[in-house]
C-alpha cells in the first residue's frame, strides 16, 4: 500500500535532520556519565569501601542455572532478603565449549548479568577460576582438555597453563572493566577455588595470581578454602577466606593464622543446605538450624556468602558427579539444584528466606532504608495432559557413524555430552547364553540385541556385565551409552573420559569392528514420524514430541513419575534429565520459556517407549525414591 505524504516543509526538515540526511551537522548526543569509581581495600577487621566499613552480606547464584529472562527477578529477591552482594562462578566449559570458540551470548552473557546486578544496587564477588566444582560437569573444565596428551589440570603443566591463560584473557575482556576500581560492581575476585583441598603448590597459586593480573584483574584478589585446608590453599599477600565455618572465634583463628594476625573476615561459602544425586534422598535442613550461625557471623561484623542463595536448575548435560575411587559409588547429581536454598528452584521465597531476612534485618546499617517488601511467589499451573503423538525409534534416527576396530570414547569422538551408540555384529553358531562385559563403562548403558532392549548397566551400581541369551546366526549388538556427568571434585578429575573407555568382550572374546553414532543432542531433536518400525513395536529408546496450547503461560512442573529415564526439551530449551529412581520426579518449566499459543515438547525416553502421556503439576516433587529394578518394568 502506498503512503500519502503528510509532511510539511518544516516537519520534513526535522525528519531529515533526525535521520542525518540533511546537510546540517547533527547535534551530538550526550555521552552517558561514567559510573563512579570506588576504592575497595582491606581494613584490619573489615572491608573498606571508599575508606568506610562495608560488611558483605552475599548470596551465591549462577547465571547459567537461571533463565536470562529471570535474572532481574532473582536479583530483586536478593535485595528483598537483605543481601547487598551476590556471588557467582564463571564456567569455562560454558564459555569455551571447543578450543578457541568463545561464547558470551544469551544465558552465557556474564557481563550482562554483572551489569544487571549493579543496576539493582548489588555488589558482586566474582569467582572466575577455571575450576569451580559447583556440582557442575567436570568442575567447569571443558571436556577437550582431556584430548591434550600430558595436560594436567590444577598444575603448572605448560599446556594447561597456556589454555588457562587464553581463557582467562577472554574472561578478562568481559569482566575486568567491571571491577569496582573501574566503575563496576565487582569487589572481589577469587583466585583458584578450594585449592587447599586438592594440593599445596604455592608456586602454582602464584602463577594463578599472575595470570589474573595479566588478564586485567587489578583489584582485590582472594583465596577460599574449607577450614582445615586454609593454610594449604592460601597465597601470601592475598586475603584468605574460609568455607563451611560460622563460629566467629574459629573464623578469626583460621584467617589470622595466614594473614598476619588480622582480617577482614569473610566466610566465602556458608551452606544453608546441600545438593542431591540420583538414587538418594533429597537434602533438607530446617532454617532454625542455620539462623544462629548466620546471626553470630553478622553480629561479629564479619562478611558472609551463602552457598546457595538460589540454586536454580542444572539444565542440559551440565550436572557433575562425585567419585572417591575404587570400591566407592559414582554419584551423578540431579538436574534440580534446588539445594533447599532460601529461594527455591523456581525463584520463590521459602521459610528459610524469611528466617534469614529477619536475622539480616537486625544488622542493617544505621540510617539504611527499610528492606524492600518480599515479592509474592509466582503463580504456577498444572499443565493439562499432553499426548505425544509424534514418535520415532531412536535407532531410526542415527547419523553417519565413525568406524573403529575398538570402541572410541566421547573424547576420541570430540563429543562433550549426551549419548553415543556403539554398534557391532556378532555371529554365533549355536546361540545360547554368553556374558557381555564392558570394561570401565561410563556411565549408563542400554543394551539392545536386534533392536530390542535386553538389559541395562549402571556405573552407580558398579555393573559392567550382562548375561545375554543370543539366537544363532548374525546378531546386531547395540550399546547406547549416556554420559551421566563428569566428576567435579577430588583426585579423579584427570580420569574423566566417557563412553566405553576400554573394551567389550562376549563370552571372554573381545568384540571388534565398531560403529559409533554420536548423539550429543546439543539442540532439541526434530521428531517427524517416519516409515519404519512403530515405537510400540520396539523396546528400544524412542523420541516423542507434541504441540500443546496455552492461553496464559505460568511456571509448571512436568510430572515424570510414569516415565523411565531420559531428557525433555520445551520450545528448544533442554530442561535437564529425569530418572524415575528419584529423588527428583519433576522437571521445572519456567514461564519465561513458554508462550501464549502453540508450544513444543520433545522427550527422549530410554526405558519406556510406550509411555506417551505427559502431565504437569503446579509444584515440584524432589523427594520420591524408587528402586532401579522397578523403573525397568513397563
Amino acid at each position: 500500500m502506498r503512503m500519502r505524504s503528510v509532511f510539511s516543509g518544516s516537519s520534513l526538515a526535522a525528519l531529515l535532520l533526525t535521520l542525518g540526511l540533511s546537510g546540517a551537522t547533527p547535534r551530538p548526543r550526550p555521552t552517558p556519565a561514567p559510573a563512579p569509581r570506588h576504592t575497595f581495600t582491606l581494613g584490619t577487621n573489615q572491608f573498606l569501601l571508599d575508606g568506610q566499613p562495608l560488611q558483605l552480606i552475599s548470596g551465591e547464584l549462577h547465571y547459567p542455572r537461571i533463565p536470562r529472562e529471570a535474572w532481574r527477578a532473582r536479583l530483586k529477591m536478593a535485595k528483598a532478603m537483605g543481601l547487598n552482594t551476590i556471588g557467582t562462578y564463571v564456567f569455562w566449559n560454558v564459555h569455551e565449549p571447543q578450543p578457541g570458540q568463545y561464547d558470551f551470548t544469551g544465558n552465557n552473557d556474564v557481563a550482562a548479568f554483572v551489569k544487571m546486578a549493579q543496576e539493582e544496587g548489588l555488589w558482586v564477588v566474582l569467582r572466575p577460576s577455571p575450576y569451580v566444582c559447583a556440582e557442575w560437569e567436570f568442575g567447569g573444565y571443558p571436556y577437550w582438555l582431556q584430548n591434550v596428551p600430558g595436560l594436567k589440570v590444577r598444575s603448572q603443566e605448560p599446556q594447561y597453563i597456556a589454555a588457562y591463560s587464553r581463557y582467562l584473557q577472554a574472561v578478562g575482556k568481559q569482566l575486568a572493566p567491571l571491577q569496582v576500581n573501574h566503575g563496576g560492581p565487582i569487589l572481589l575476585v577469587q583466585v583458584e577455588n578450594e585449592y587447599g583441598s586438592y594440593g599445596a603448590d604455592k608456586a602454582y597459586l602464584a602463577q594463578n595470581k599472575r595470570l589474573f593480573e595479566q588478564a586485567g584483574f587489578d583489584g582485590l584478589l582472594y583465596t577460599c578454602d574449607p577450614g582445615p585446608d586454609v593454610a594449604k590453599g592460601h597465597l601470601l599477600g592475598l586475603l584468605p577466606a574460609v568455607n563451611g565455618v560460622d563460629k566467629p572465634s574459629q573464623i578469626r583463628q583460621l584467617v589470622n593464622a595466614s594473614h598476619d594476625g588480622h582480617g577482614p573476615y569473610y566466610v566465602a561459602e556458608w551452606y544453608p543446605a546441600w545438593f542431591d544425586w540420583w538414587g538418594t534422598q533429597h537434602h533438607t535442613v530446617p532454617a532454625a538450624q542455620y539462623t544462629p550461625g548466620l546471626d553470630s557471623v553478622l553480629r561479629a561484623g564479619m562478611s558472609i556468602n551463602m552457598y546457595m542463595f538460589h540454586g536454580g536448575t542444572t539444565r542440559g548435560f551440565m550436572n557433575g558427579a562425585n567419585y572417591k575411587g575404587p570400591g566407592t559409588e559414582y554419584e551423578p547429581q540431579i538436574s534440580s539444584y534446588d539445594y533447599d536454598a532460601p529461594l527455591d528452584e523456581a525463584g520463590n521465597p521459602t521459610a528459610k528466606f524469611r528466617a534469614f531476612r529477619e536475622v539480616i534485618a537486625k544488622y542493617r546499617p544505621a540510617g539504611a532504608p527499610a528492606l524492600p517488601p518480599v515479592p509474592a511467589a509466582k503463580p504456577s499451573m498444572a499443565l493439562p495432559a499432553v499426548q505425544l503423538t509424534r514418535a520415532v525409534p531412536l535407532l531410526a534416527r542415527l547419523p553417519q557413524p565413525v568406524r573403529s576396530p575398538r570402541p572410541l570414547t566421547f573424547e576420541n569422538l570430540k563429543q562433550p555430552y549426551g549419548f553415543v551408540l556403539y554398534r557391532t555384529a556378532v555371529v554365533t553358531s549355536h546361540g545360547g547364553e554368553q556374558l557381555l562385559k564392558l570394561r570401565d563403562l561410563r556411565d549408563y548403558a542400554v543394551v539392545l540385541v536386534n533392536g530390542q532392549r535386553v538389559g541395562t548397566l549402571d556405573r552407580r551400581e558398579r555393573q559392567d556385565s550382562l548375561l545375554l541369551q543370543l539366537p544363532a546366526g548374525r546378531v546386531q549388538l547395540d550399546i547406547l551409552v549416556e554420559n551421566l556427568g563428569r566428576i567435579n571434585y577430588g583426585a579423579y578429575l584427570l580420569q574423566n573420559t566417557k563412553g566405553i573407555t576400554k573394551s567389550v568382550t562376549l563370552g571372554g572374546n573381545e568384540l571388534t569392528g565398531w560403529q559409533m553414532y554420536g548423539l550429543p543432542f546439543a539442540s532439541a531433536p526434530a521428531v517427524v514420524a517416519s516409515a519404519g518400525p512403530a515405537p510400540t513395536a520396539t523396546s528400544g529408546p524412542v523420541l516423542r514430541a507434541a504441540t500443546f496450547s496455552l492461553a496464559q503461560p505460568q511456571d509448571t512442573y512436568l510430572d515424570m513419575r510414569q516415565w523411565g529415564k531420559g531428557v525433555v526439551w520445551v520450545n528448544g530449551h533442554n530442561l535437564g534429565r529425569y530418572w524415575a529412581i528419584g529423588p527428583q520426579q519433576t522437571l521445572y518449566v519456567p514461564a519465561e520459556w513458554l508462550k501464549p499459543g502453540q508450544n513444543q515438547v520433545t522427550v527422549l525416553e530410554l526405558l519406556k517407549p510406550r509411555q506417551a502421556t505427559l502431565s504437569g503439576l503446579d509444584h515440584p516433587i524432589l523427594s520420591e525414591l524408587h528402586p532401579a529394578a522397578a523403573v525397568l518394568n513397563e
